[in-house]
């Protein structure tokens, strides 16, 4: 999940039910799983799609600092997080199940069998694993795991212990952890070093991916421990850093550990400098900026508009102890958008969702709030070639074709274009548009609002965890009330919305999600996918039930190519455009980030991640330069 201004936003994945006759046809065929890399022979690393940028034979990423020194604190506010994590609060250190709410990183604490290189968009390198094998029909993987793997404790990290990981996620797991594990029929070992994945045949190619990235927890530890239980005892893990100092709800320190047994790995080699890794918890951001303002957080990106152009004028900053600057974003898609709910029975009509997508004046906030920053969303897959444009290719079409009876026409003309306004705030011509689409939906005036012919009032509540997203909402709700919806803004705190937004008890909610530079079928199902809809956790926020869709999801998972990949994003995006369930909001293309002028980097940061508190390095010098060594 990753945070967008200035709004809370999300992370990832996935579950199972029956496809519809139309989405079974176009369901995965088996054997196709990286098609292009060799089977019987033991692999380093693993591409969806092409060659893999580091050979056998590498020593390091070459976005790292390999003699980066160790040391240090740092102390920053995450940018983003996921599974069941929060960043205002925390009630447990069980990170990968649903119940309860856990501080951002805990997956610092654990290791995964592979992990992905930040330079390229698809590929995963051995960590747990020295190697893989992919069988000669591409539905098993062996892994040969590296005896030396531990425990925090000093025991032995086994093939048990990754074989037990995966069939408790399956069962309880969080769903980001769950979803993809749906097609994987068996985990077992072939002897004391080798781990056999055994699929279904329905799996996508990328489903691999991301298991192989899930966090491993110990067989032993569960055994005498209630892996359901939200409890604030650490788990036992075998990563980097281990939980040290906690205070619940307020404050948490990740230790860095001298003997980590993976230090010296390729894969590992020039991370996790920082001795110490501390985030503290705050309610609102106000708060969060005062605290970085004062020295006591000292890494900060920026998320609301408004005070990265008039906030950063305080004495740290003009004195030079403190850097504001931005870096490149990623190379991914950009999904920001506002998610209608359409359990609820009001919002199932798509004249209803247009005529809310109208009362939203991107044009005025980025004039009056967010001084001139962002540019607005036409898509789900902003900022990438997933981005449908102009008319549908003759491919698109062979995917869209069969369904041209449930889409709306629109799919099949230009993309859909979000409607730009005069900037007022109060655009006649769009409200005047919105209204009519209500009244032919059959919502006639009664008093100051819309009624249906049950005299049943046309409301929507937008629900924000934060004061700041009111900036953007009540100028919203309040366009819609001009047209006579019954509109409000609604503020509770982040253990209830976290609540409310894992049991979809909501109308509308504003959520940015990253779905990676190759988005996996596992991340498209939990956002898109008919099966999602109704499963607690997903991020099927707007409860998406169609056909169509989950046919277009099935033929990216099936994609052998690039190119294939496109093609079935640019379809779907065309469809989600049309359909409105999300209505794509606005985005920043880099990242805006202060911090006090003591850490070292390399620069050009990776294309596909800026995990600072894993890349960066404490600069004892530059530290002492500013009084904080």
């Amino acid at each position: 999940m990753a945070m967008t201004d200035p709004g809370q936003p999300l992370l990832h994945r996935r579950d199972f039910l029956a496809l519809s006759a139309a989405a079974a046809s176009a369901a995965l065929m088996p054997g196709r799983a990286f098609a292009a890399s060799p089977t019987a022979v033991k692999l380093h690393g693993l591409s969806v799609f092409g060659e893999l940028k580091y050979g056998a034979d590498f020593s390091r990423f070459d976005y790292v600092n390999p003699q980066a020194p160790k040391g240090g604190t740092f102390n920053f506010q995450p940018p983003n997080w996921g599974y069941n994590q929060n960043p205002t609060t925390f009630n447990t250190l069980n990170s990968f199940a649903l119940k309860g709410d856990a501080p951002p990183r805990m997956e610092l604490c654990f290791d995964s069998l592979m992990t992905r290189a930040l330079d390229e968009p698809d590929a995963v390198y051995g960590l747990l694993a020295e190697s893989v094998t992919i069988s000669d029909d591409r539905n098993s993987f062996d892994f040969a795991l590296r005896p030396q793997a531990r425990w925090h404790d000093g025991s032995k990290l086994n093939i048990e212990d990754v074989v037990f990981s995966l069939m408790l996620f399956k069962e309880k797991g969080h769903p980001d952890l769950l979803f993809p594990l749906r097609e994987l029929e068996s985990a077992a070992a072939l002897d004391a070093g080798t781990l056999r994945l055994t699929f279904s045949g329905q799996q996508s190619a990328q489903t691999i991916l991301n298991i192989v990235t899930m966090p491993i927890v110990s067989k032993n530890y569960y055994a005498a421990h209630d892996f359901d239980a939200s409890t604030m005892a650490p788990p036992l893990g075998s990563g980097p850093y281990e939980v040290g100092r906690v205070s619940a709800g307020q404050s948490i320190e990740f230790n860095r550990l001298g003997d980590y047994w993976g230090a010296d790995l390729p894969v590992n080699r020039g991370h996790y400098n920082f001795g110490r890794i501390r985030i503290d918890f705050y309610r609102n951001r106000q708060a969060a900026f005062e605290a970085f303002k004062k020295g006591n957080t000292t890494f900060r990106e920026e998320f609301t508009a408004r005070i990265w152009a008039t906030g950063y004028d305080f004495p740290a900053l003009d004195a030079g102890k403190v850097v504001r600057r931005e870096f490149p974003g990623e190379k991914t898609p950009a999904m920001q958008a506002m998610a209608i709910n359409q359990r609820r029975a009001r919002f199932r009509d798509i004249h209803v969702r247009r005529a809310i997508d109208l009362c939203f004046d991107f044009e005025w906030m980025k004039r009056t709030l967010f001084s001139g920053s962002y540019d607005r969303s036409q898509s789900n897959f902003e900022h990438s070639d997933f981005r449908a444009n102009g008319l549908p290719s003759p491919a698109e079409l062979a995917l869209l074709e069969p369904f041209r009876a449930e889409l709306p026409p629109e799919v099949f003309g230009e993309a859909v274009i979000q409607p730009m306004s005069d900037g007022s705030g109060r655009d006649r011509k769009l409200l005047g548009q919105a209204a009519r689409l209500l009244s032919g939906a059959g919502w006639k005036r009664s008093g100051d609002f819309l009624v249906n012919g049950k005299g049943e009032r046309l409301s929507a509540e937008l629900l924000a965890n934060d004061d700041a997203l009111t900036r953007i909402f009540l100028p919203w709700a309040e366009n819609m009330k001009a047209i006579g919806i019954d509109a409000s803004v609604r503020v509770v705190d982040s253990a209830q919305y976290a609540r409310r937004q894992d049991e979809f008890d909501f109308d509308m909610i504003l959520t940015a999600v990253n779905i990676g530079a190759t988005p996996t079928i596992d991340s498209l199902e939990m956002l898109y996918h008919s099966h999602a809809a109704d499963r607690p956790g997903t991020r099927n926020y707007p409860g998406t039930k169609s056909s169509a869709i989950d046919a277009l999801v099935a033929a990216a998972g099936r994609a052998t190519s690039r190119a294939e990949l496109v093609t079935a994003l640019n379809a779907l995006d065309r469809v989600l455009r049309a359909r409105l369930d999300w209505i794509p909001t606005y985005y920043l293309a880099n990242h805006r980030v202060a911090y006090w002028d003591m850490f070292g980097f390399v620069e050009p940061k990776p294309d596909f991640g800026f995990p600072v508190e894993t890349l960066w390095w404490f600069d004892r010098n530059r530290a002492r330069k500013i009084d904080k060594a």
